[in-house]
């Protein structure tokens, strides 16, 4: 199990993965993707002294770091919303080499899924072990494994039709 020396060192190997599964629940979205990550750092910080070893740091963290941006979207999703009748402008294939756009459209496939989902499948592309992965979401690896099964159809499926 991994210890706890001192935060400096919890920051520099968890903030990357962190701000990378951050950045998947919020579409790519830099900004608010680095500013969920600085408040899960603080909520990290702030609770080190309690943390018990009882899980992997790891774990921990990401639970903290789940948590956090489930509140900041639920908090947006109360905001009233202005539509327009003028579609933004999009990048186009001439802008982007083809490896770029196929992960641009696989990001923002994983943002149709919902919340459990998305924070699934970043887990997965970060290359957490199920065990752990498991562990964050309260469920037994079997169940892990059928909702990582079904995440990936879902992902095909978007890749090719464009819809979850």
């Amino acid at each position: 199990m991994e210890q706890v020396n001192n935060f400096d060192t919890t920051y520099k190997l968890y903030y990357a993965k962190v701000y990378r599964l951050c950045k998947g629940y919020f579409n790519g979205d830099n900004d608010i993707a680095s500013d969920v990550t600085q408040e899960v750092f603080i909520k990290v910080w702030e609770n080190l002294s309690k943390f018990r070893n009882e899980s992997n740091v790891s774990t921990w963290i990401y639970k903290i770091a789940s948590n956090t941006c489930l509140m900041y979207l639920r908090k947006t999703s109360n905001r009233k919303v202005v539509h327009t009748n003028e579609i933004p402008e999009m990048i186009t294939g001439a802008d982007l080499q083809d490896s770029e756009e196929k992960f641009f459209k696989m990001y923002s496939c994983i943002n149709q899924l919902e919340p459990g989902s998305r924070l699934i499948i970043m887990m997965v592309l970060e290359d957490l072990g199920y065990d752990r992965i498991a562990e964050v979401m309260g469920i037994t690896e079997e169940n892990l494994r059928v909702k990582i099964h079904r995440i990936k159809s879902k992902l095909t499926k978007c890749v090719q039709n464009g819809r979850v």
